[in-house]
């Protein structure tokens, strides 16, 4: 705990079983009180490692649904267990859990409701092997992002995230895509609300085992992030009225 906060960290895993140990040896148990792994139907033992390293709530899903609808079901048990703060950490180690703590700390001492860990602030991204046109994409799709949701994120992208329990109650990110866009239209979610975000320089690593999404789905993501932009500005115009925004029950003044 930290500040009598509950700290869980949730592992959405997919074919996990080369790097689950590696990213687990290094979760900080000073301050984690539980670890919620998530498997969406892996076709190796990425269960089977989870339980041989003691991880006790493991959620398995009887089919595939998407890195969406995994994160789905880890913050609803992260909830469940009584969480007051919840760090997303891909178990495939292209993050490091290092960066635990002071992404932590910042929620648990007020300063941020919700953290980031960015590959783009700094030189991690190029630096850890992420590919030049994934780095290209990346900040093109931000730039837009930025100007259509008016913020001044170095990325929207990043898999490494933390939030209160406050930011995972007051939206309800179960609406949203069960696919890769979710996490956009997650943070979309929560600037729409009001609450500040944060960002922490987070090196990456790219290598055969960390995941990676194919040309043609990249593509549909990079449409997905765009239209969720733009659905998000049209909202704050008051021209659409989408569920996702339309039940977000705390609104801030100083909502964008």
């Amino acid at each position: 705990m930290i500040n009598n906060k509950k700290l869980i960290i949730v592992l959405p895993a997919y074919n996990a079983e080369q790097t689950l140990e590696q990213t687990y040896a290094e979760i900080p148990f000073d301050i984690v009180d539980e670890v919620v792994l998530v498997d969406d139907r892996s076709r190796d033992n990425t269960v089977e490692k989870a339980h041989k390293l003691g991880i006790r709530n493991i959620v398995i899903h009887e089919k595939n649904k998407g890195y969406g609808g995994n994160q789905k079901s880890c913050y609803n048990k992260a909830l469940e267990l009584g969480a007051d703060i919840v760090i997303m950490l891909h178990p495939d180690y292209q993050y490091t859990p290092k960066l635990i703590h002071s992404m932590a700390y910042l929620i648990a001492n007020g300063v941020y409701p919700v953290v980031l860990g960015s590959r783009i602030l700094g030189n991690g991204a190029l630096k850890g092997g992420m590919p030049l046109i994934k780095y290209i994409s990346n900040r093109g799709l931000t730039f837009v992002q930025n100007i259509l949701i008016n913020q001044k994120l170095s990325e929207y992208h990043t898999g490494y995230r933390a939030f209160s329990k406050e930011v995972l109650t007051a939206i309800d990110y179960n609406l949203n895509s069960d696919d890769f866009v979710f996490d956009n239209q997650m943070m979309s979610q929560i600037i729409y609300a009001g609450f500040p975000v944060a960002e922490i320089t987070c090196p990456t690593k790219y290598f055969e085992e960390a995941s990676s999404i194919n040309l043609s789905r990249s593509t549909v993501y990079a449409f997905g992030v765009l239209h969720t932009s733009m659905v998000h500005f049209l909202n704050k115009m008051g021209i659409m009225k989408t569920p996702r925004y339309q039940t977000i029950t705390v609104k801030k003044e100083n909502k964008n």
